[in-house]
């Protein structure tokens, strides 16, 4: 049986089909995502922690903000690697579903903004896989894609910090998810101005 003929009568989870029913109206609310994973593929990774902030009209709301760590004990143990930080970090933790679930809850129907953003939007969607869920349906925004826009460039890759360097953002060293999602959120910003992007 083809898969799609499968998916017509699946019955989703309910914060999932909370989550579909957002996307009747655009939304006017970005939402820059930040992850850290044990690795660069999809398919064998782990999302390990999660941070987000709101950007709405041209302000970064810090109060709207998303951050916990995603416990990934089996993942840990399987590969015989041990994680102090997620032991000593202060930050909610949750399990992977839970910690999905409430995600989604937080983007409602938001627009996606990200470094990276596919990566980010991939990892999420191998969670969603799990929990017997469809992928996102968010739209998103890269800025690195952005600033090669603005460079009027598209053979050139551009590194984090040569973005940051270019808009002279004063940043601290990277300790955290949300460090790096509120540097992308004033990149952002800048990238936004400039491009005139409503």
């Amino acid at each position: 049986m083809l898969d799609w003929i499968k998916n017509i009568n699946k019955e989703y989870p309910e914060f999932w089909k909370t989550y579909l029913s957002k996307f009747e109206k655009k939304s006017k609310r970005y939402v820059v995502l930040s992850t850290e994973t044990t690795g660069l593929n999809i398919t064998k990774d782990v999302i390990i922690s999660i941070a987000a902030f709101a950007v709405v009209d041209n302000s970064i709301f810090i109060e709207d903000n998303f951050e916990k760590i995603v416990l990934q004990y089996k993942y840990f143990h399987e590969n015989k690697l041990t994680n102090e930080f997620t032991i000593e970090s202060k930050m909610e933790k949750l399990g992977e579903s839970e910690a999905i679930q409430k995600l989604i809850d937080y983007l409602g129907n938001a627009i996606i903004v990200g470094y990276h953003v596919d990566f980010e939007v991939e990892m999420i969607n191998a969670a969603l896989e799990k929990l017997g869920c469809g992928r996102l349906k968010n739209e998103a925004l890269d800025i690195e894609i952005m600033y090669q826009k603005l460079q009027e460039v598209t053979d050139k890759s551009f590194t984090l910090k040569e973005l940051v360097d270019a808009f002279k953002i004063p940043v601290r060293d990277r300790i955290s998810a949300a460090d790096d999602a509120y540097t992308i959120a004033l990149l952002f910003l800048k990238l936004k101005s400039r491009l005139k992007i409503a």
